[in-house]
């Protein structure tokens, strides 16, 4: 179980990495808003995704 929570941490950390870095980007590329938006949520839900999951992993590992 440590393992899942360890892996799905490191996750997190990477998308949230990926998204401070990439949501800038696309902001200031021309047009890079409408291109990239569907990119921004489907990384979005993924990091609430991983957020509900680290949380719900961490009270098997504590």
């Amino acid at each position: 179980m440590t393992l899942i929570f360890q892996l799905t941490l490191f996750a997190l950390i990477g998308v949230s990495f990926l998204l401070v870095v990439g949501v800038p980007v696309a902001f200031a590329s021309p047009d890079g808003w409408t291109q990239n938006k569907s990119s921004i949520f489907s990384g979005l839900g993924l990091w609430f995704f991983l957020v509900f999951a680290v949380g719900v992993l961490n009270s098997f590992v504590i």
